[in-house]
């Protein structure tokens, strides 16, 4: 049985500023000036290291302004589960 690699086992909770930026789509000035605006969250510190969590990312991109309707959002809004 071959073993799945780390990178397609599981998706991580913790990321990297570069790993984060790139998981919203944007580069990493557009992610500093959106963090700096809070319109993303900022980061956790463990130990020396800094780490966004994908879970506030995602609350937190979800809460950005769209042209649209996003399906997702308006399921679990329905549901109660999204602010």
């Amino acid at each position: 049985m071959a073993k799945l690699s780390d990178a397609l086992a599981y998706p991580p909770r913790g990321m990297s500023r570069e790993e984060a930026a790139r998981y919203v789509g944007v580069g990493t000035t557009k992610f500093d000036e959106m963090v700096a605006d809070k319109r993303m969250p900022k980061p956790r510190k463990i130990d020396g290291r800094v780490v966004w969590d994908r879970i506030a990312l995602d609350a937190a991109f979800s809460d950005l302004p769209s042209d649209g309707g996003n399906m997702i959002d308006e399921i679990l809004s329905r549901r109660g589960l999204h602010a």
